[in-house]
Parts: C-alpha cells; structure tokens; sequence
C-alpha cells in the first residue's frame, strides 16, 4: 500500500469517527535541508490553551538531571543526535499540520486510542478536546526538535506526564473524557509516530544519510520522553 492510499484509508476511517481529516498529497521536493540550528527558548511561543512550557506555576519533575544524563546514555542520545534534531526542526516547522493530519489519522483510526479522546459517557470522540490537544501536540514537535533538554524541559515533560495520569487528565481542558490513558499505549506509540514522520524528514532535499540520522534522533528523542510519562504510573522507589 503507498503512502496516499494508506492516508486515504485513515481519511475514511476517521470521518466515520466523526473527525475531520485533510487528505496529504506526497510531500513536494524542495530546496535542500537547512543546517543545523543552535538551539532556540520555548517560552515565546504564541499563547495556546494549556500550553505552560517554561511556567514558574509547573512542579519540578521528581527526575533530576543527572537521571535524565544517565537515560540518555542508555538511549545512545548523543550530541550528534541532538545536533539531527535541531537540523530537522528547519524541515518540519511548517510541515506540523501536515503531520498531524497523519497522527491524528492513525489515532482515528484506532479504537483503542481514540477511546482515550472519547466521552466518559457515550464514548464518542470529544472533538473541542482533540483539537486543543492538537494544538498543544504541534508545539511539542517544535520543542522535541529544539533538543534544549534542561530543567524547564524536564519539568514539563512531568507536566505531560501527569496529563496522561488520572492525577490530571482531562483537567487542563475541563474534558468529560475517561480519567487515564493506559500506559502500556504510551512507549508503543514511538514507533507510529517516528516511522510516519520520516517521509516529512525527507520532503526537503536531506541526503538520505541525513534523513536516517534525523529519523534515528527522533525515535530516541520519542522514546525518552515515553519513559519519563511513565514517571506516576510507578510505584515510589521503583521508576
């Protein structure tokens, strides 16, 4: 199946779902990829509801920096990979909507994780939700490619991880959704999300050692922060 037939597929799937949906063309050849950028604050972006990254409101993450150091070590995460991040941020900064279109179509057409969107009571997708969610999930494309993993970052990926959590799931957005997205569907989602996002890595004119070195970045960037979600769904002692 190419690639315009499997979104075209998620298209159907997600207007069944009653979810809007943008078909995607085969991304366009464009100049070649920008160089790597130094990385940029995230604390003036425009205001998006629910969106606190850098607030002094957020609680500071139970994980410290040097445990963030020693799990970037164990993922490989090197400068290199952070210097792919960067350069890859030229690539899919105006490219967001686009890969949303692809996500939010995986998710659509997923039961199982669109139940996570859904109304605690009927079970039908909560549209008003999705959207500010979506919002927010463009912006955490932006900041993952940033590669500026300090303590601000860290302290709002705690943040996001408490959002998955029934410790504050659904409060950010007032939702009438279910009260926790299962773990287990977290750390599994880093292989949708990376390996749809490779042919936007490549819409550019990257090399293709370039785009491999980028899609290889991202998958652990992904990762990593799918493990520190799964910070308040274990036990005291035993993250």
């Amino acid at each position: 199946m190419n690639r315009r037939t499997a979104v075209s597929a998620l298209a159907l799937a997600l207007a069944a779902s009653g979810i809007a949906f943008v078909a995607l063309a085969q991304p366009p050849a464009a100049p070649p990829a920008a160089p790597p950028t130094k990385p940029t604050t995230t604390t003036t972006a425009p205001a998006i509801p629910g969106y606190t990254f850098g607030s002094p409101d957020l609680a500071r993450s139970p994980i410290t920096l040097a445990d963030l150091d020693a799990l970037e070590r164990s993922l490989l995460l090197t400068d290199d990979d952070l210097a792919a991040l960067r350069q890859s941020k030229a690539i899919l900064a105006d490219q967001t909507d686009a890969i949303l279109d692809v996500w939010y179509g995986f998710v659509g057409s997923t039961p199982e994780l669109l139940a996570f969107f859904g109304n605690a009571t009927t079970g039908k997708p909560e549209g008003e939700y999705l959207a500010r969610v979506r919002a927010r999930f463009a912006r955490w494309i932006l900041d993952t490619a940033d590669a500026n993993f300090d303590q601000k970052w860290l302290d709002y990926q705690h943040e996001i991880a408490l959002r998955h959590h029934r410790t504050k799931k659904n409060r950010t957005d007032n939702a009438p959704s279910v009260p926790i997205v299962n773990y287990r569907y977290i750390p599994a989602l880093t292989i949708p999300i990376t390996t749809t996002l490779k042919p936007f890595l490549a819409s550019k004119g990257a090399t293709p050692e370039q785009v491999e070195k980028m899609h290889a970045a991202w998958v652990k960037a992904v990762l990593l922060q799918a493990i520190l979600w799964g910070q308040p769904y274990v036990r005291d002692g035993e993250f």
